[in-house]
């Protein structure tokens, strides 16, 4: 049975408030999914245990579950397999990724990052998991303009740098939820030390980006599809933003630096 069907098939056993919680899952499932129990208790002003009743009263374990179930079948009706263009959606759905994060930048907060990123000592982009992967690939590119960047993708390692480090130092941190509590416990050390923070995420009310001075927003979700190529290239467009706009604030001679690089790796070939 689907969500609405089940919700149906129990309304006679809710409570107003627990109505008040499907009423919103109904009308707000994507809100759902990609929130919180904080976002409906805000919309409906019932509290945690008002909806993990209702969560069990219509076959649930808890939240959680329901949260994974709506995810499943928000994915499946996005699907079709049959489609013999399938690669044509896929281009789709990455081009768009790239679109709609253009669309939601902005350009205040891309100046304001591109400040701190000219005026540090020392970059240290974080991330973990498939963020981590976009931490390193972002520090290889910020040596086209000239920066030296340190990726830290070892929690461990990351809570460490963070417990040395301070004001003339600047922390890039990536994460599509904005809620890996290893990024955000590393981040709470770097507070308190003054540490500038760059949060590139999806979710302005999350952890990452209240603790962050100033946030650049992707616009890919991340749930059931977490790790997707589309949210990651919504990711790298971020980091390729920030690279092109210290590029031409500093008036960085791009073209000499590539000389450079291309003589440094010529000199290592074996048929030069």
């Amino acid at each position: 049975m689907s969500i609405l069907q089940l919700i149906n098939a129990n309304l006679s056993k809710l409570t107003p408030s627990e109505r008040k919680v499907a009423d919103y899952i109904i009308t707000n499932r994507n809100d759902v999914v990609y929130g919180t129990m904080n976002t409906i208790k805000s919309a409906t002003n019932v509290g945690d245990a008002t909806i993990i009743r209702f969560s069990q009263k219509i076959g649930f374990s808890g939240f959680t579950d329901l949260k994974i179930a709506l995810a499943k079948e928000n994915y499946s009706s996005d699907l079709d397999d049959n489609k013999a263009n399938f690669y044509d959606d896929l281009a789709e759905t990455l081009i768009g990724s790239i679109k709609t994060t253009n669309q939601i930048i902005n350009d205040a907060s891309v100046q304001k990052a591109v400040q701190l990123m000219s005026k540090t000592k020392r970059i240290f982009i974080f991330g973990i998991g498939h963020s981590g992967e976009i931490a390193k690939v972002f520090a290889k590119n910020l040596l086209r303009v000239g920066l030296i960047a340190s990726d830290e993708t070892d929690p461990h390692f990351a809570a460490q740098v963070a417990s040395i480090i301070n004001h003339d130092d600047l922390i890039i941190a990536i994460s599509l939820s904005g809620r890996t509590i290893d990024i955000i416990r590393t981040l709470e050390i770097a507070k308190k030390a003054g540490v500038p923070i760059i949060g590139i995420t999806n979710n302005l009310s999350s952890e990452v980006a209240t603790s962050s001075d100033v946030v650049l927003q992707t616009s890919v979700s991340e749930f059931l599809n977490g790790g997707s190529l589309s949210g990651q290239l919504s990711q790298l467009y971020i980091c390729e933003v920030l690279t092109k706009g210290y590029e031409i604030q500093n008036k960085i001679n791009v073209l000499e630096l590539r000389e450079k690089a291309l003589r440094a790796i010529i000199d290592r070939r074996v048929d030069r």
